[in-house]
């Protein structure tokens, strides 16, 4: 991500960017930031973008909800698509009205913070997106046949070597983002990713950005990730868990409904088709998450604008280094 200060002219209002790999602490980062400094926060989730995906999105509860307002959550029925694009398109209105709000004195300016690991939503919020190559039909009916008959880590391992980073900002197995990059790698028989840097886009503009990108230790973040999957699938209160989520939803869209290839929902799928028992659709789930986790960071790291805190987003040492930082940015305007 850039900050795009520079091209813009006239006062820059400020935006704040909480991001990191899953299970950091992102939402508690940014609920405490909103908190303190009149803040709305934009989910930047490519599933908590859609309706009835609750547990296995960690989406913030109703509690959180009621305490700061948030957009870009329950936005989309989960048989309905949200590209990129689309999310770039709601969020930056979203960031825009929030940023209109309480534009003068005694009402203080509200602070757009948007929230969240999706890498490509971010950039393409941020930087904006690229005029990619046209649709290759035939090569997407491959692709997809392809990952029909080899499942979609098949082709994740195709786009790792292809560019691995986009690779790595892809869940292993969302087929429809992973057969895009390779149609977009292949048909213009150059990465994605250096296309992104290459072709001119459409960046948000008027924002003076502060992104900050939680970093907790690795043991210690793995260690969550594990508790968060296993609690997911046995919760510890009565009213089900993600088997029981992912069982409504496949009623309700059937198997091939797209957000269910996601992390967790994949996994609780597989069960309930008996392919998998319940240990080892949970030790999956882990890997799963734990593997996504390193990807995020992997990619985070490529970022010289991100201001990197070394703690979970809920540790009250990461809360005040985060605060400092925000203060700042509200000071410079």
């Amino acid at each position: 991500m850039v900050d795009h200060a520079a091209d813009h002219a006239g006062p820059l209002a400020p935006l704040v960017v909480v991001a990191g790999p899953t299970a950091s602490g992102k939402t508690a980062l940014a609920l405490a930031l909103a908190e303190q400094f009149s803040g709305e926060i934009v989910s930047c989730d490519s599933v908590a973008v859609y309706r009835g995906m609750e547990i296995g999105t960690a989406k913030p509860t109703l509690a959180e909800r009621a305490r700061v307002p948030h957009h870009l959550i329950d936005v989309f029925p989960p048989d309905a698509p949200c590209t990129a694009g689309d999310y770039s398109r709601l969020a930056r209105q979203a960031i825009r009205e929030i940023s209109a709000r309480g534009s003068g004195e005694p009402v203080r300016d509200r602070l757009p913070i948007v929230c969240g690991g999706t890498g490509l939503y971010l950039r393409a919020l941020v930087d904006g997106l690229f005029p990619a190559p046209p649709r290759h039909e035939p090569l997407r009916a491959r692709l997809r046949d392809l990952a029909q008959l080899r499942g979609p880590a098949h082709l994740h391992r195709i786009l790792a070597r292809l560019d691995p980073a986009a690779a790595g900002l892809i869940h292993a197995n969302d087929t429809p983002k992973l057969v895009r990059a390779i149609e977009v790698t292949l048909s213009a028989r150059q990465p994605i990713t250096r296309q992104w840097q290459q072709q001119p886009r459409d960046p948000l503009t008027g924002f003076r950005i502060l992104s900050l990108c939680l970093n907790p230790p690795r043991a210690a973040l793995y260690d969550r990730i594990n508790r968060r999957a296993a609690r997911m699938f046995n919760p510890p209160t009565q009213g089900g868990g993600l088997v029981e989520e992912t069982a409504r939803l496949v009623t309700q869209f059937g198997d091939d409904c797209r957000p269910l290839t996601s992390l967790g929902y994949a996994q609780a799928a597989a069960l309930l088709r008996g392919e998998v028992t319940r240990d080892q659709a949970i030790a999956a789930a882990q890997q799963g998450h734990r593997n996504y986790a390193k990807r995020q960071l992997t990619w985070f790291r490529k970022d010289p604008a991100l201001h990197w805190l070394p703690g979970f987003g809920g540790d009250q040492e990461t809360i005040e280094q985060a605060s400092a930082l925000v203060a700042h940015l509200l000071g410079a305007r």
